[in-house]
């Protein structure tokens, strides 16, 4: 592979960056964590899934075949990282009066509708934790044996200290934490940082998801679904395991150590993990109730489209303040660019220059910005538009903003309106833009007298008969 075509990612296990080498040649096994579906994903949630998008799209554009495991959580996570608290899924089915099916089912076809409208590639493979029971059993029957568990009241755990190198990914300061640092008190435990693999049911109530085991009946933690999921799909060792940054103190240090513990095998080769959407300069949660999801951008005007660009414009593994003013610049920017792209030539041949700048940036360690410059760049370029049209379809192959796809739409609405209506909708977009309003409504009353109707839209109008 010459040097250009080198893609480098940083690693979170060693915090450099680094030459990404497959397992398997040309094939690459991907994991992402996917949602816990006791909600809404909001927006912070959707710039990780964007983020695992690009990388997607770079390894396929390097010409990798991608094989894209993401799980769903509809068991097991629950409200404390210190394994007690309510589960997630069985509270937010009696807060919203539904079963943990109904709730499970809801949230899984909302966040499956967000992934249609951010253009985000399908997993290969979907995978649910209450689908695979029994691999996660059989997980912790494996750590069982080699003596990396022990039972307490409320569950099994997994005796972190066995593992001699636990916290390797977040590099804890073990000896340093404090009881309630990072957990609430567990008497039971024989280590702040061991977790649980089997929770049992309570015996004062019963829970709507629950299993029989060799344990007694309960529910698996949180973290054994990954690690079981995983490995039945992608094998002991894989290539890429990504989530958000928020992962890697708790549940990817968890995934890491019990995965390791159970095979003696490296579990994955490079960690990547997403920075977190900050909203009024702090981190925007579901716990914080100040989340906002895509429909609600949608409802407000704005295009999803807009909302991938905008985190486009920021490094994956930089942290993003989002507000209204800066969707409304992304917003622009995009509407700009397709009403730019309109005015091209149909598309001829793609500029290697320009495709070889292109692939630099996304190979260091996908830097989107700077690919986001050589789509301006290109634009204001004196290259003939064919040209410019055709490389810019080739960038979206990773951008994913659909631009050819909105070229041929508007290819389609030109050959269906007449000239006569599409120059009244200029000279009134022109009067608006001037704020000359008489002007404006004396050109709308004259579109619509010739049989069409005009509505205003953030990315200028929309003309229909």
């Amino acid at each position: 592979m010459e040097e250009k075509m080198v893609l480098k990612l940083l690693n979170t296990l060693s915090r450099k960056k680094e030459t990404f080498k497959p397992i398997n040649d040309k094939k690459v096994g991907v994991y992402t964590c996917g949602p816990t579906v006791y909600n809404y994903a909001h927006i912070g949630n959707l710039r990780t899934y964007i983020f695992e998008d690009i990388l997607k799209r770079v390894l396929q554009y390097n010409g990798y075949r991608v094989k894209h495991v993401m799980n769903i959580t509809d068991v097991g996570h629950l409200t404390s990282d210190s394994d007690t608290g309510e589960d997630k899924m069985e509270k937010g089915a009696l807060d919203q009066k539904k079963t943990v099916w109904e709730l499970a089912k809801l949230y899984i076809a909302s966040f499956k509708q967000n992934m249609s409208d951010l253009n985000l590639l399908s997993p290969e493979i979907w995978c649910k934790a209450t689908d695979h029971i029994k691999e996660q059993i059989s997980l912790i029957k494996k750590l069982e044996e080699k003596s990396f568990t022990y039972k307490t009241s409320d569950g099994v755990y997994f005796d972190s200290k066995k593992f001699k190198k636990y916290g390797k990914l977040a590099k804890l300061d073990i000896k340093g934490m404090q009881e309630g640092a990072r957990v609430a008190k567990n008497s039971e435990k024989k280590s702040i940082t061991d977790f649980a693999l089997w929770k049992l049911s309570p015996t004062d109530k019963k829970r709507q998801m629950e299993w029989e085991s060799p344990w007694g009946k309960g529910f698996p933690g949180w973290h054994i679904e990954c690690s079981a999921m995983a490995m039945k799909y992608l094998g002991e060792t894989i290539d890429i395991h990504c989530g958000g940054v928020d992962h890697v103190p708790v549940h990817h240090t968890n995934e890491l150590a019990q995965s390791e513990a159970a095979t003696g095998k490296k579990f994955a080769n490079y960690w990547l993990h997403g920075e977190f959407l900050l909203i009024n300069e702090g981190r925007m949660g579901k716990s914080k109730g100040n989340f906002i999801t895509l429909d609600t951008l949608k409802e407000t005007g704005y295009s999803p489209l807009a909302y991938r660009y905008f985190c486009l414009g920021a490094h994956y593994r930089s942290k993003l303040n989002f507000s209204l003013k800066a969707l409304q610049g992304a917003q622009n920017s995009l509407n700009n660019l397709n009403k730019t792209i309109y005015d091209y030539d149909d598309p001829t041949e793609v500029d290697t220059q320009y495709q070889e700048k292109f692939m630099k940036a996304i190979n260091d360690d996908l830097n989107m910005p700077q690919a986001l410059a050589l789509v301006w760049e290109l634009v204001k370029s004196d290259m003939e538009t064919g040209k410019k049209s055709a490389t810019l379809f080739e960038f979206d192959k990773v951008l994913g903003l659909q631009l050819q796809e909105s070229f041929d739409k508007a290819e389609e609405e030109k050959a269906e309106i007449p000239d006569e209506i599409l120059k009244l909708a200029e000279d009134r977009l022109e009067a608006r833009e001037q704020k000359n309003w008489a002007q404006a409504d004396k050109l709308r009353k004259k579109i619509n007298k010739l049989g069409y109707n005009i509505e205003d839209a953030k990315d200028g109008y929309h003309i229909k008969k």
